[in-house]
């Protein structure tokens, strides 16, 4: 956690969604999915827009 926010990687988004690492990238490059951040030597998603991505995705189902 970072000034109160949280942020997941990579990993996380993995574990989140039961899929391969690379996955949440090829979703981006698709524009299917938030842009992550840079934060000093990583690059992470903040958990509200990975949260806000799921709730749109609801609604579309």
């Amino acid at each position: 956690m970072t000034n109160g926010k949280q942020y997941l990687s990579d990993k996380d988004l993995a574990t989140r969604y039961s899929v391969h690492r690379a996955t949440p990238w090829r979703w981006v490059q698709s524009g299917n999915f938030p842009a992550p951040i840079k934060i000093n030597n990583s690059t992470r998603w903040r958990l509200s827009d990975i949260e806000a991505w799921e709730a749109k995705q609801e609604v579309s189902a």
